[in-house]
């Protein structure tokens, strides 16, 4: 059965712990455990599921089956409601990204009033976004994690605030994008993204992306709230469904499927 690391508790205010505050050794016994893609995991059901679901974005990303796409490598990961398994999603997507070659990954939790990534990941809470977004001085190479995976990099959601929307919609979050998608050409940037049907600053993040996965949660998502959810992402163009806990041959099984 998939852990509904929505529901996780959040963090406390943000701290830097350690020899190296830059640096996050993330624990992937753990995430075996919890049976979630890992370099070593070797080819899982769940692995190998989420390499069909990367193949059609990262083509997308790279403008290989028609013109770029503006932020093709920015990619949100949200859901219409909490607990659907949008940072499982969010977290297996980057860490099957990872094992590309010619490709870094950058995740971010953006889910600033509810962040779960580091949790999950079996780190403590950093300063991040939302540091980057309040002080002008702080720079955001300043709050990037560096982990034990070479490929992939961490941008934690940082201290709360209660203009969030605001900050996501400012002019600041535009230019960090900006900066994040075109520093490094071969970066995938994904975001692990609030509930749309909870949040407003999912609304706000997902206009401001280039491709918006959607995650529905089989057999209690209802048909009303992935309409509402697809209402709110009516002005981005490229968006794509997970459907995710659908029931497979082995009772409370996970499985995955993509659609464009």
């Amino acid at each position: 059965m998939m852990m509904p690391f929505d529901d996780l508790p959040p963090h406390s205010e943000p701290v830097l712990l350690g020899p190296d505050p830059q640096f996050g050794e993330i624990n992937l016994a753990q995430l075996q455990q919890l049976g979630m893609v890992t370099h070593m995991g070797g080819r899982t059901g769940v692995a190998e599921d989420f390499r069909l679901i990367k193949r059609p974005l990262l083509r997308a990303a790279r403008g290989q089956d028609g013109p770029a796409i503006r932020h093709g490598n920015l990619i949100v990961v949200t859901s219409s409601l909490p607990g659907e398994g949008k940072t499982y999603c969010a977290i297996n997507l980057a860490m099957s990204m990872a094992m590309e070659r010619d490709t870094t990954v950058l995740l971010v939790d953006a889910d600033v009033a509810r962040p779960s990534v580091l949790n999950v990941l079996g780190l403590p809470a950093r300063a991040g976004l939302m540091d980057v977004l309040l002080d002008d001085d702080l720079d955001l190479s300043d709050v990037i994690l560096k982990t034990n995976i070479p490929a992939l990099c961490l941008l934690p959601a940082g201290r709360s605030n209660r203009h969030a929307t605001e900050l996501l919609a400012s002019r600041s979050m535009s230019r960090l994008l900006d900066d994040i998608a075109d520093r490094y050409p071969d970066r995938i940037v994904i975001f692990d993204s609030p509930p749309l049907l909870i949040t407003t600053e999912a609304s706000v993040l997902a206009a401001q992306m280039g491709q918006v996965v959607l995650v529905v949660e089989a057999g209690r998502t209802t048909h009303g709230s992935v309409r509402e959810a697809l209402r709110q992402l009516e002005p981005c163009r490229h968006v794509n469904l997970i459907c995710n806990k659908s029931a497979t041959g082995t009772a409370g099984a996970g499985y995955y499927s993509y659609f464009e």
